[in-house]
């Protein structure tokens, strides 16, 4: 019978182990360890390392985009809703500093991962700031005509460099900090004139 609170244990235990060793340089059995299992009962639940690394990020990437969604629905306008996501984004990231190691260095260094394990997750992300994009025309507040598919990547691939400086840089500074700059310049390329 297996434990249905193992696989969260196993993937808990990998994001420690990962940021701490980085990828390629940790084994299965050091992440049995950390987990205080057998090496062997993580095959029970994981077929490989990759497996575990990519429902790790299936799973917190989820968590992440529903947490977002959740905390700016009750924003008055997109303005503000763009403001909090960027905001939460990096917010989320300093507060988990082992996981923002894992996904922001870690999972990079696989092209395989981008291209196949992890193209819903991150479709799904694009889609909320789309949304948020596509609200701000609406409400006249960006301009007619925005390129919402180009400005989510722009915002998205903005969010994540800030994001993994701050990885490489070993977190000399608070990330969220930098949100309001970041937002500021943002809103003002996407603004009605």
């Amino acid at each position: 019978m297996r434990d249905p609170d193992k696989p969260q244990q196993i993937i808990d235990a990998a994001v420690r182990v990962f940021a701490r060793k980085g990828y390629y340089n940790a084994r299965v059995s050091d992440v049995a360890k950390e987990a205080g299992i057998a090496a062997g009962t993580i095959y029970l639940y994981f077929k490989t390392k990759d497996d575990i690394l990519v429902t790790l990020f299936r799973e917190k990437m989820a968590q992440f985009v529903a947490t977002l969604r959740k905390s700016i629905a009750d924003e008055p306008d997109a303005v503000a809703k763009l403001r909090r996501l960027i905001f939460l984004h990096f917010q989320l990231l300093e507060q988990h500093p082992e996981l923002a190691e894992v996904v922001q260095v870690e999972q990079r260094q696989g092209q395989k991962f981008f291209r196949g394990a992890s193209a819903h997750e991150i479709s799904s992300y694009f889609t909320l700031i789309g949304s948020v994009l596509e609200e701000g025309v609406a409400e006249g507040r960006f301009r007619p005509g925005l390129p919402v598919k180009t400005a989510t990547k722009a915002l998205f691939g903005a969010m994540d460099q800030m994001a993994t400086s701050w990885v490489l840089g070993k977190r000399g500074y608070r990330l969220a900090d930098t949100a309001e700059a970041l937002a500021d310049i943002f809103l003002r390329g996407v603004a009605a004139r």
